[in-house]
């Protein structure tokens, strides 16, 4: 448990598999999209919470399945619930955009996930085994169930924003001066929210360059262009000049432009 404490950050959650099988088995569906060819017993959701005053060795609760275990400081503390994974009504595979990593959290969820284990810590004693368990496993499937929620809609608020600013790129691709800056402030956002929204290694220039090649590679091989010259194609894509659109060009297609009109207007 003492990893956990590093696991998972102020206003977040994290979610794995419990056993280091099952997780690893988990992990690679995550990364290649796909399911786990055995869904794991256990799911494990880890939060921080606020709570009374924990003894130093923490807290370690087992109602059947569902099992709590509590580490932490004088208010704060970060709260491993594990959870029977075939007791939840939300599949395994659903919840794979949650799957080991910082999950934002909103404070009133925060809110309700503090005081309910702080509620069953108080009473832990007097609690029926499978009461306790059932109540255990309706606070995760209802931590899940919002958080998933919460993180789908921030995915498609994404994925809008993300087209919106592929569009304006697509708009304005012919002009030179075209930047990171003017286009946040089209969209109405910073210019840190924008390069999130482009965070798959070739950031916000890598797309306008790579958008600049593309374009220049229809108008190279349109017949009804095979008028115009390397130079004005350059300057309809929005290259500086000629010189560094064929240096761009050629280390992107591997050919120069003049070299790839000629091989598809044979």
């Amino acid at each position: 448990m003492t990893e956990a404490l590093s696991e998972v950050a102020a206003g977040s959650l994290v979610v794995r598999a419990s056993g280091a099988a099952a997780a690893a088995r988990a992990m690679a569906a995550a990364l290649h999209g796909g399911q786990a060819r055995t869904d794991p017993d256990h799911v494990q959701v880890l939060m921080r919470a606020t709570l009374p005053r924990l003894p130093p060795q923490g807290v370690r609760l087992a109602f059947g399945e569902a099992s709590l275990e509590v580490r932490g400081g004088e208010r704060h503390g970060v709260v491993l619930l594990t959870v029977a994974a075939n007791r939840l009504s939300v599949g395994f595979g659903e919840l794979r955009p949650l799957l080991f990593q910082p999950v934002p959290v909103t404070r009133g969820l925060q809110a309700l996930f503090s005081s309910s284990i702080a509620h069953l810590l108080a009473a832990a004693d007097t609690l029926d085994t499978n009461g306790a368990r059932a109540y255990l496993t309706g606070l995760a499937e209802l931590v899940l169930r919002t958080a998933l929620r919460t993180e789908l809609d921030r995915a498609d608020a994404i994925a809008t924003r993300r087209r919106d600013a592929v569009d304006y790129i697509r708009l304005h691709l012919a002009d030179p001066a075209l930047t990171a800056e003017r286009i946040a402030d089209a969209l109405f956002i910073s210019r840190r929210r924008l390069y999130q929204l482009f965070d798959d290694g070739d950031g916000v220039s890598g797309r306008i360059r790579a958008m600049r090649v593309e374009r220049a590679k229809e108008l190279l091989a349109d017949p009804a262009q095979g008028v115009r010259g390397i130079g004005e194609i350059s300057r309809q894509c929005g290259f500086a000049n000629a010189a560094h659109f064929s240096r761009t060009f050629r280390k992107s297609v591997g050919q120069t432009p003049r070299d790839y009109r000629e091989s598809v207007l044979i």
